[in-house]
């Protein structure tokens, strides 16, 4: 049902969590910035100076999850082996992408047939690369462009298993990534540098 729009202007929050319902229920390619406007007590104008197109909406939602993960980010952590760093991050991530599982599946499957899509791509290469520094990985550099690369290609891979994973304990899930991420370890062994920390 749609919200009656207001004097006070929404927060881009709020906008961002109606364009997510409206995907959830009709999907990526069916909704409009009309319907977001409806559904977050909007007006369109408001709507669009929060988001002025669709793939903002989704540079939007892998932000507020980059901001989600790195809240949760524990310094002690820095003993513990980086491949056990990395799966932590990307669990919690994919728990952050939880609450909007169903828009997460029509965005994953409609979306990359939306050539638009690809002025989001920047933000999703900023949420690797964050989530590599998360694990205590520099993501600069040749080598840092390479594990930003690599780790993205494992986690649309585990994304894909995490949609029809309906395990409480994510067990699929979280087999799938820690066998790509040791594979990805044994790759990135034989290269200088390739799995080394950051400097304390």
């Amino acid at each position: 049902m749609a919200r009656q729009a207001t004097k006070r202007p929404p927060s881009a929050d709020r906008i961002l969590e109606a364009a997510l319902r409206v995907i959830a229920s009709v999907g990526w390619r069916r909704m409009t910035m009309e319907a977001v406007a409806a559904e977050a007590g909007a007006t369109l104008l408001q709507v669009r100076e929060a988001f002025p197109d669709r793939a903002s909406i989704l540079a939007g939602f892998i932000r507020r999850t980059d901001a989600a993960v790195l809240a949760g980010h524990d310094p002690s952590d820095a003993g513990e082996p980086v491949r056990e760093r990395l799966l932590d991050v990307l669990l919690r991530r994919l728990d952050a992408l939880r609450p909007h599982k169903d828009a997460v599946r029509s965005i994953v499957r409609e979306a990359v047939c939306d050539p638009g899509i690809l002025c989001a791509l920047p933000a999703f290469g900023g949420a690797m690369a964050w989530s590599l520094e998360a694990a205590g990985l520099s993501s600069a550099g040749p080598l840092g462009m390479l594990r930003v690369k690599g780790l993205a290609a494992i986690y649309l891979s585990a994304l894909r298993i995490w949609l029809r994973d309906d395990s409480e304990d994510l067990g699929p899930t979280t087999a799938h990534l820690d066998r790509s991420l040791k594979r990805a370890e044994a790759l990135m062994m034989r290269l200088p540098g390739g799995l080394r920390s950051r400097p304390a």
